[in-house]
């Protein structure tokens, strides 16, 4: 409950504290997205969540990554085969884009505002996220045509669906919130770690392996807490939407696991190998 109280407590104050015409403009067309302390429907919801994410951020393809001992070949693997996840990423949010045009609903101007901005976000992350794995000996034209093994390629198949299928607050929950939430924090572990692939004879390390990491680790990632906040105006006086959002969250964070215990067994099998 600290956490995002402490990031609605500093988004006021820095809301507060500027008087720059550009911070009036942004306020005066409503483009600032004020985070909010949670109320307790919201903390219930963000608490159910926990025991999710964590078992996402500390998994153990995560901590050996960290650690500088995940093998080069699950390394590569990873960043191969969860490459659609990243480039789909804006696809996602678009297709929550086009679903924010009932403006006289609570949260929708919002979360269609928060949508325009970030967009082009995420296409910088993945251009990003193609020179992390060039450095890594993978090809654009191999990242371009991977099919990731089904367990993998699950929650790809499970986002497309809810951002196809369901609400603006289920594909927000699931895709901004959920994922975003639980990379947000498996990026601060491994950046630390990051380095000790540099001295392997197939890695070519400089500031674009880590421009994707960096980005997710070290500044301040506030898009789950934002996401959280969308939830909260769209869903606040509809229960069952409500429920329907922490499904959405809680599936896309299954999904997210399925994938990385999919992929960890090539580091097993590495292992069985010694």
């Amino acid at each position: 409950m600290n956490s995002i109280n402490n990031v609605a407590n500093s988004t006021a104050a820095t809301s507060d504290s500027s008087h720059t015409s550009d911070a009036y403009s942004k306020k005066s067309y409503g483009h600032q997205l004020e985070i909010t302390p949670h109320n307790e429907w919201t903390q219930a919801f963000w608490d159910q969540l926990l025991p999710a994410k964590n078992r996402v951020s500390q998994h153990p393809l995560f901590r050996d990554l960290a650690a500088g001992h995940l093998s080069v070949a699950c390394f590569k693997h990873a960043l191969l085969n969860f490459y659609p996840l990243v480039a789909h990423f804006p696809s996602y949010m678009a297709m929550s884009l086009a679903k924010a045009t009932a403006f006289q609903l609570p949260g929708v101007t919002e979360a269609r505002n928060w949508l325009i901005q970030n967009i082009k976000v995420e296409e910088r992350h993945l251009y990003w996220y193609q020179d992390w794995a060039m450095d890594f000996g993978i090809t654009v034209d191999e990242l371009d045509h991977v099919c990731p093994p089904a367990a993998m390629n699950a929650v790809n198949h499970y986002l497309w669906s809810v951002a196809y299928r369901s609400s603006l607050a289920e594909t927000i929950a699931a895709t901004n919130l959920a994922i975003e939430w639980a990379t947000g924090d498996w990026t601060i572990q491994v950046y630390k770690g990051i380095e000790a692939y540099a001295k392997h004879p197939d890695i070519q390390m400089s500031s674009r392996t880590v421009a994707w990491l960096r980005a997710h680790a070290h500044y301040d990632d506030l898009h789950p807490y934002e996401a959280m906040e969308l939830i909260k105006r769209l869903c606040n006086h509809d229960v069952v939407m409500q429920q329907k959002a922490l499904q959405a969250a809680q599936q896309g964070l299954a999904y997210y696991e399925l994938a990385l215990d999919e992929c960890y067994k090539i580091q097993k099998q590495s292992l069985t190998e010694f």
